[in-house]
């Protein structure tokens, strides 16, 4: 049994990977700013209140985990701010910067601690993210978030070798959530996916980026 946290809990691809890893008997942590009636109802402990955009939530965040050992840290909470060029919402842009890329970094440091050797960080990010990839444009602050994090997320890697803690950086594929209008593949089909990149994850094969289904993406 492992000990697991995941942020953003509340719903989506976070209420279904607190839900099947919870009930394959791991320990799970679901951290979110307001909890829904779905999370509440698994049998996790939920930490709510936490903004991870919010520089002001880590100290509660960090009080709330205490000196709990995390085997693997999930960063999933994020947002998305459709926009188009002509028609750009600069704060909109800051926004997403702040929660999709600063979070899971200021998440993983106010929680390094709880964290110790054969431990994983966990990086929800997006094949949108890939500049090789993009061939459609769109999305300035959410692609820029994404490729933001997909950085971050490498640097961890190698900060984070010596301590002997492995990171991933996972696409979840087009998804069917709030996020994306109801557009895609079931939560849960994912969230399986996501599951078996995790339980696969080693020093060796630390920062790479993968879609859920099992590839390696371009950066």
């Amino acid at each position: 049994m492992a000990t697991i946290l995941v942020t953003g809990c509340n719903r989506g691809i976070g209420l279904q990977l607190c839900k099947q890893l919870a009930e394959r008997g791991d320990e799970v942590i679901g951290v979110c700013r307001n909890p829904s009636d779905e999370v509440q109802n698994l049998p996790i402990r939920i930490v709510a209140g936490i903004d991870v955009g919010d520089a002001a939530s880590m100290p509660r965040l960090k009080e709330a985990l205490g000196e709990q050992h995390l085997d693997v840290l999930i960063n999933n909470a994020g947002i998305l701010r459709a926009d188009k060029l002509g028609e750009l919402a600069y704060d909109d842009m800051v926004e997403q910067f702040r929660v999709n890329a600063l979070g899971p970094l200021r998440v993983t440091e106010t929680l390094l601690d709880n964290l110790g050797e054969g431990s994983k960080v966990i990086i929800i990010t997006s094949r949108v993210g890939s500049i090789e990839d993009n061939t459609s444009g769109g999305f300035y602050g959410y692609r820029a978030s994404k490729t933001a994090v997909n950085q971050i997320g490498t640097n961890l890697k190698h900060d984070l070798l010596p301590r002997g803690i492995a990171v991933a950086l996972l696409h979840p594929g087009l998804v069917a959530t709030d996020m994306t209008g109801g557009q895609g593949i079931a939560p849960a089909d994912s969230a399986r996916g996501l599951i078996q990149r995790i339980d696969g994850l080693d020093l060796q094969n630390s920062g790479a980026f993968w879609h859920a289904e099992g590839y390696v993406l371009p950066w």
